[in-house]
């Protein structure tokens, strides 16, 4: 009885076979990831209610991304107006449009760029800080403990973070959009031509109730995701399996504020794909 040898699949076959286990492991990964990002901001909130000394740790979580934050919004802001004003009036100047600077800078900072540089700077300061401590507390096993313990870790660690963020976002929305108003104003009418009433007259007559509504819904989801995010990350610090210790913190730090850059201008367009 002979023994019929088959021939090697195809080089073709294989790498195509190779590519859907790829793919199929990292979506299960993925959405795995997901649902779990998902239970894990439910039962942040859901922790919230009847938690014992809640508004003296959500104090504590306005001050950390409020109060520490507030220097660099009013800076970034500052300088976003600085900019928006000097290179706004030299192309409106082309076109004789000068007087319209005030609508140009309004709108672009309403609309657009204070939500999302608000965020981002929050993001690069207390996000990343947050991630840290979580992945630090969790790396010492002060979680451990507390859950030890019987003590709700979502309640004490977690929750009053997404609520100051609800609270917080939308205020440092306002002063980056205010001060970087002002901005506009030294560019165009310290520094340069444009009479100061030319240019608050048109803010005052740009700037309509819808856009300030799309400011702020983009400043509360904003505030939302990327704390989640953050939160998440170094919490989970200790899932890594590429990384432990001091290099795993670094990783989720890493990885939460890199996330929460993406999501926040892939949440921005879609709000604005929503709402224009």
């Amino acid at each position: 009885m002979s023994i019929r040898v088959l021939p090697a699949p195809p080089a073709w076959l294989a790498s195509a076979s190779f590519m859907l286990r790829f793919l199929g492991k990292h979506t299960l990964a993925t959405a795995y990831e997901l649902g779990d990002f998902a239970l894990f901001t439910g039962r942040s909130f859901s922790a919230a209610v009847g938690s014992r000394k809640l508004g003296r740790r959500v104090v504590r979580a306005v001050y950390e991304q409020g109060v520490r934050c507030v220097p660099v919004i009013l800076i970034v802001g500052l300088f976003t107006g600085l900019v928006l004003g000097l290179q706004g009036y030299y192309v409106l100047n082309k076109f004789g449009s000068a007087g319209l600077l005030g609508t140009l800078v309004s709108l672009t900072l309403v609309r657009e760029l204070a939500p999302v540089l608000a965020a981002l700077m929050i993001v690069g300061q207390a996000g990343s800080a947050l991630a840290a401590e979580l992945g630090i507390q969790r790396n010492s096993e002060q979680i451990d403990a507390l859950e030890t313990m019987g003590a709700s870790v979502h309640a004490y660690l977690i929750s009053p973070r997404l609520i100051a963020a609800l609270l917080v976002f939308p205020i440092q929305t306002a002063f980056f959009t205010l001060i970087g108003l002002l901005g506009g104003f030294l560019s165009g009418s310290v520094v340069l031509a444009l009479q100061p009433g030319v240019y608050w007259s048109a803010v005052y007559r740009a700037v309509q109730p819808q856009d300030v509504r799309e400011c702020l819904i983009k400043a509360v989801v904003f505030g939302l995701l990327t704390v989640a995010i953050c939160a998440y990350n170094g919490f989970n610090a200790h899932r890594r399996k590429s990384s432990t210790g001091a290099r795993a913190v670094s990783a989720s730090t890493t990885r939460a504020v890199v996330f929460s850059s993406i999501i926040v201008l892939a949440a921005d367009y879609a709000i604005t794909s929503l709402l224009v």
